[in-house]
């Protein structure tokens, strides 16, 4: 593993040991389609047994549940994966919590489904993590990732990517310290956003504008905070599925700004 990669792991952990709430629109299935449903019809989530890599807070591991998946095999490798048992014990009976990076996915866990949502684009080299989702599935399951997107980002990368090499060296106190800073523009871009053709508008409107003021700042902070971040091309988007054996491999640009690809695992399949 990169060094990179242990300080990635070691931010999310603080972070979703620092922000545990997974409640309203955040952690709603109506996200959920909104990041995948162009992809995967949410009825074919039901009575499956699904992966979800890089598990966080279990705010992907919530949506499955709520979706009717029948089992979820939640990974995560960070220090808040007491918060993801915390937060779903509830529902422990239908999930199989692994405490390990997305690569040690076991082979065997023959899954219907991998589902990572914002993760890969932390990962220096994601190929292994994909190479191990394709092992775990069924002949004919389906792997589908939310990633950040190059295309249609100009605007933004010109100022995050700057702000980021401070950002991703400042301690807790100061990071949050400064998201709620960024958290008073935000109250005034997004009604902006309702009249006029910004950047991001689709974004802002869809998606951020029914978030929580608590949720819009988590979502800055996780923009500044992890020590490693990639913003895919498109291209590079498909390769990383088709890379791994993936085949009817699809892609969507969700809002303009970003990337959701889903591949099939052939039913020959044999790696």
């Amino acid at each position: 593993m990169q060094p990179i990669d242990q300080q990635t792991i070691k931010d999310f952990g603080q972070q979703w040991t620092n922000y545990r709430d997974n409640s309203g629109f955040y952690g709603s299935t109506e996200l959920f389609e909104d990041a995948f449903g162009a992809l995967l019809p949410s009825s074919e989530i039901a009575g499956k047994k699904v992966a979800d890599i890089g598990s966080g807070s279990g705010r992907i591991v919530g949506m499955l549940l709520a979706l009717g998946a029948g089992h979820v095999v939640a990974v995560e490798p960070s220090d808040a994966f007491e918060v993801l048992k915390e937060n779903t014990r509830d529902h422990a009976a239908r999930i199989t919590y692994v405490h390990a990076t997305g690569d040690k996915l076991p082979a065997d866990a023959d899954v219907d489904l991998v589902v990572t949502y914002g993760v890969l684009h932390h990962i220096y080299d994601p190929k292994p993590v994909v190479d191990a989702c394709f092992r775990a599935l069924k002949p004919g399951g389906k792997m589908i990732a939310w990633l950040y997107g190059w295309e249609g980002n100009a605007a933004y990368l010109r100022v995050a990517l700057p702000m980021r090499k401070l950002t991703t060296h400042l301690p807790h106190g100061a990071l949050e310290a400064m998201s709620r800073v960024l958290n008073v523009g935000m109250d005034l871009y997004l009604p902006l956003a309702k009249r006029a053709p910004v950047p991001l508008a689709g974004y802002m409107n869809n998606v951020i504008a029914n978030l929580t003021r608590e949720h819009r700042r988590l979502v800055i902070y996780d923009q500044l905070c992890p020590a490693y971040a990639k913003y895919y091309k498109e291209r590079e988007a498909r390769a990383l599925l088709e890379d791994a054996g993936f085949t009817d491999v699809r892609l969507h640009h969700r809002h303009g700004y970003s990337w959701t690809v889903m591949g099939t695992k052939p039913n020959a399949a044999s790696r």
